[in-house]
Protein backbone atom coordinates (compact mmCIF):
# COMPACT_ATOMS: atom_id res chain seq x y z
CA UNK A 1 0.00 0.00 0.00
CA UNK A 2 1.08 3.55 -0.70
CA UNK A 3 2.05 5.55 2.43
CA UNK A 4 -0.36 8.17 3.74
CA UNK A 5 1.00 11.55 2.63
CA UNK A 6 0.81 14.07 5.49
CA UNK A 7 1.28 17.84 5.62
CA UNK A 8 1.93 19.49 9.03
CA UNK A 9 0.83 23.13 9.45
CA UNK A 10 1.60 24.84 12.77
CA UNK A 11 3.15 28.20 13.68
CA UNK A 12 5.03 26.77 16.68
CA UNK A 13 8.27 25.65 15.07
CA UNK A 14 9.49 23.33 17.83
CA UNK A 15 6.16 21.54 18.02
CA UNK A 16 5.91 21.32 14.22
CA UNK A 17 9.44 19.97 13.77
CA UNK A 18 9.05 17.50 16.62
CA UNK A 19 5.75 16.20 15.28
CA UNK A 20 7.22 15.92 11.78
CA UNK A 21 10.19 13.90 13.02
CA UNK A 22 8.04 11.54 15.09
CA UNK A 23 5.50 10.93 12.33
CA UNK A 24 8.28 10.29 9.83
CA UNK A 25 9.25 7.09 11.65
CA UNK A 26 5.67 5.80 11.82
CA UNK A 27 4.92 2.87 9.53
CA UNK A 28 2.80 3.74 6.49
CA UNK A 29 3.06 7.51 6.97
CA UNK A 30 5.12 9.92 4.87
CA UNK A 31 5.45 13.59 5.87
CA UNK A 32 5.62 15.49 2.58
CA UNK A 33 6.03 18.99 3.99
CA UNK A 34 5.45 21.48 6.75
CA UNK A 35 4.28 25.09 6.94
CA UNK A 36 4.31 27.80 9.60
CA UNK A 37 1.09 29.68 8.83
CA UNK A 38 -2.31 29.22 7.22
CA UNK A 39 -1.49 30.89 3.91
CA UNK A 40 1.71 28.90 3.40
CA UNK A 41 -0.12 25.74 4.43
CA UNK A 42 -2.93 26.32 1.93
CA UNK A 43 -0.44 26.99 -0.86
CA UNK A 44 1.61 23.91 -0.05
CA UNK A 45 -1.50 21.74 0.16
CA UNK A 46 -2.64 22.99 -3.25
CA UNK A 47 0.64 22.01 -4.91
CA UNK A 48 1.37 18.76 -3.05
CA UNK A 49 -2.20 17.35 -2.67
CA UNK A 50 -1.63 15.57 0.69
CA UNK A 51 -3.91 12.81 1.91
CA UNK A 52 -4.07 14.28 5.43
CA UNK A 53 -3.33 17.76 6.78
CA UNK A 54 -2.55 18.30 10.48
CA UNK A 55 -3.66 21.86 11.07
CA UNK A 56 -3.42 24.16 14.08
CA UNK A 57 -6.45 26.37 14.72
CA UNK A 58 -4.74 29.53 15.97
CA UNK A 59 -2.17 30.74 13.45
CA UNK A 60 -1.04 34.07 12.00
CA UNK A 61 -2.07 35.38 8.54
CA UNK A 62 -4.86 32.83 8.15
CA UNK A 63 -6.56 30.91 10.95
CA UNK A 64 -6.80 27.14 10.93
CA UNK A 65 -10.55 27.37 10.27
CA UNK A 66 -9.98 29.64 7.27
CA UNK A 67 -7.15 27.42 6.05
CA UNK A 68 -9.34 24.33 6.44
CA UNK A 69 -12.02 25.85 4.21
CA UNK A 70 -9.43 26.95 1.63
CA UNK A 71 -7.67 23.57 1.59
CA UNK A 72 -10.94 21.66 1.24
CA UNK A 73 -11.85 23.87 -1.71
CA UNK A 74 -8.42 23.46 -3.37
CA UNK A 75 -7.97 19.77 -2.54
CA UNK A 76 -11.39 18.21 -1.79
CA UNK A 77 -9.85 14.77 -1.23
CA UNK A 78 -7.59 16.00 1.60
CA UNK A 79 -8.65 15.05 5.12
CA UNK A 80 -8.11 17.67 7.82
CA UNK A 81 -7.19 16.98 11.45
CA UNK A 82 -7.24 19.96 13.79
CA UNK A 83 -4.41 19.54 16.30
CA UNK A 84 -4.64 22.28 18.89
CA UNK A 85 -4.38 23.35 22.53
CA UNK A 86 -7.96 24.68 22.36
CA UNK A 87 -10.68 22.66 24.06
CA UNK A 88 -13.28 25.36 23.47
CA UNK A 89 -16.58 24.03 22.17
CA UNK A 90 -16.86 26.90 19.67
CA UNK A 91 -13.57 25.90 18.03
CA UNK A 92 -14.69 22.29 17.76
CA UNK A 93 -18.01 23.19 16.15
CA UNK A 94 -16.37 25.58 13.67
CA UNK A 95 -13.81 22.92 12.80
CA UNK A 96 -16.55 20.37 12.11
CA UNK A 97 -18.55 22.84 10.02
CA UNK A 98 -15.48 23.79 8.01
CA UNK A 99 -14.96 20.18 6.96
CA UNK A 100 -12.42 18.81 9.47
CA UNK A 101 -12.48 15.03 9.89
CA UNK A 102 -10.56 14.98 13.16
CA UNK A 103 -9.98 17.13 16.22
CA UNK A 104 -7.17 16.30 18.66
CA UNK A 105 -5.65 18.22 21.52
CA UNK A 106 -1.90 18.81 21.46
CA UNK A 107 -1.41 16.76 24.60
CA UNK A 108 -2.33 13.66 22.56
CA UNK A 109 0.42 11.04 22.28
CA UNK A 110 2.23 10.49 18.99
CA UNK A 111 0.52 7.08 18.82
CA UNK A 112 -2.88 8.80 19.06
CA UNK A 113 -1.94 11.30 16.35
CA UNK A 114 -0.63 8.56 14.05
CA UNK A 115 -3.78 6.52 14.61
CA UNK A 116 -5.91 9.58 13.84
CA UNK A 117 -4.03 10.04 10.56
CA UNK A 118 -4.75 6.43 9.59
CA UNK A 119 -8.40 6.64 10.64
CA UNK A 120 -9.27 9.81 8.73
CA UNK A 121 -7.28 8.66 5.69
CA UNK A 122 -9.63 5.67 5.65
CA UNK A 123 -12.64 7.99 5.52
CA UNK A 124 -13.53 7.91 9.21
CA UNK A 125 -13.84 10.75 11.74
CA UNK A 126 -12.02 11.05 15.05
CA UNK A 127 -11.97 13.51 17.93
CA UNK A 128 -10.42 13.51 21.39
CA UNK A 129 -12.62 11.67 23.92
CA UNK A 130 -12.94 14.77 26.10
CA UNK A 131 -14.21 16.76 23.12
CA UNK A 132 -16.55 13.96 22.04
CA UNK A 133 -18.59 14.47 25.21
CA UNK A 134 -18.96 18.17 24.40
CA UNK A 135 -19.98 17.37 20.83
CA UNK A 136 -22.68 14.96 22.01
CA UNK A 137 -23.97 17.63 24.40
CA UNK A 138 -24.17 20.03 21.47
CA UNK A 139 -26.10 17.43 19.48
CA UNK A 140 -28.68 17.23 22.25
CA UNK A 141 -29.00 21.02 22.49
CA UNK A 142 -29.47 21.26 18.74
CA UNK A 143 -32.34 18.77 18.80
CA UNK A 144 -35.58 20.78 18.72
CA UNK A 145 -39.05 19.65 19.84
CA UNK A 146 -40.56 20.99 16.62
CA UNK A 147 -39.34 21.15 13.08
CA UNK A 148 -39.06 24.58 11.42
CA UNK A 149 -39.03 23.08 7.96
CA UNK A 150 -38.79 19.85 6.04
CA UNK A 151 -35.35 19.14 4.56
CA UNK A 152 -35.42 19.50 0.80
CA UNK A 153 -33.48 16.30 0.23
CA UNK A 154 -34.65 13.15 1.98
CA UNK A 155 -32.37 10.29 2.91
CA UNK A 156 -33.36 6.71 2.14
CA UNK A 157 -34.13 4.32 4.98
CA UNK A 158 -30.79 2.57 4.44
CA UNK A 159 -28.93 5.91 4.52
CA UNK A 160 -30.69 6.76 7.80
CA UNK A 161 -29.61 3.39 9.19
CA UNK A 162 -26.01 4.13 8.23
CA UNK A 163 -26.21 7.64 9.68
CA UNK A 164 -27.55 6.33 13.00
CA UNK A 165 -24.61 3.93 13.27
CA UNK A 166 -22.14 6.69 12.32
CA UNK A 167 -23.66 8.76 15.15
CA UNK A 168 -22.91 5.90 17.54
CA UNK A 169 -19.24 6.07 16.58
CA UNK A 170 -19.05 2.93 14.45
CA UNK A 171 -16.50 2.83 11.63
CA UNK A 172 -17.26 1.60 8.11
CA UNK A 173 -16.18 -1.97 8.82
CA UNK A 174 -18.36 -2.20 11.94
CA UNK A 175 -21.34 -0.71 10.09
CA UNK A 176 -20.87 -3.20 7.26
CA UNK A 177 -20.90 -6.13 9.69
CA UNK A 178 -24.00 -4.89 11.52
CA UNK A 179 -26.00 -4.25 8.34
CA UNK A 180 -24.65 -7.33 6.50
CA UNK A 181 -23.40 -5.26 3.57
CA UNK A 182 -19.94 -4.69 2.12
CA UNK A 183 -17.60 -2.01 3.45
CA UNK A 184 -17.53 -0.46 -0.01
CA UNK A 185 -21.34 -0.17 0.07
CA UNK A 186 -21.09 1.65 3.40
CA UNK A 187 -18.59 4.08 1.90
CA UNK A 188 -20.98 4.71 -0.98
CA UNK A 189 -23.85 5.38 1.43
CA UNK A 190 -21.76 7.83 3.46
CA UNK A 191 -20.69 9.63 0.27
CA UNK A 192 -24.33 9.85 -0.88
CA UNK A 193 -25.40 11.21 2.51
CA UNK A 194 -22.78 13.97 2.37
CA UNK A 195 -23.70 14.82 -1.23
CA UNK A 196 -27.43 14.98 -0.50
CA UNK A 197 -26.94 17.17 2.55
CA UNK A 198 -24.17 19.20 0.87
CA UNK A 199 -21.86 18.64 3.84
CA UNK A 200 -18.13 17.97 4.14
CA UNK A 201 -17.63 15.37 6.86
CA UNK A 202 -19.27 12.55 8.79
CA UNK A 203 -19.35 14.61 11.98
CA UNK A 204 -21.06 17.50 10.22
CA UNK A 205 -23.63 15.08 8.78
CA UNK A 206 -24.48 13.83 12.26
CA UNK A 207 -24.83 17.39 13.58
CA UNK A 208 -27.18 18.21 10.71
CA UNK A 209 -29.18 15.03 11.25
CA UNK A 210 -29.77 15.75 14.93
CA UNK A 211 -30.61 19.39 14.24
CA UNK A 212 -33.20 18.37 11.65
CA UNK A 213 -34.63 15.57 13.84
CA UNK A 214 -33.61 12.91 11.34
CA UNK A 215 -32.37 10.79 14.22
CA UNK A 216 -32.56 10.91 17.99
CA UNK A 217 -29.80 10.60 20.55
CA UNK A 218 -30.43 9.13 23.99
Amino acid sequence: MEPIRVLVVDDQELFRRGLTMLLAIESGIEVIGEAGDGIEGTSLASTSAPDVVLLDIRMPKRTGIEACLAIKEAVPSAKIIMLTVSDEEADLYEAVKSGASGYLLKDSSIEEVAQAVRVVADGQSLISPSMAVKLIDEFKQMSRPERDHVPGLRLTERELEVLRLVAKGLNNREIARQLYISENTVKNHVRNILEKLQLHSRMEAVMYAVKEKLLDLP
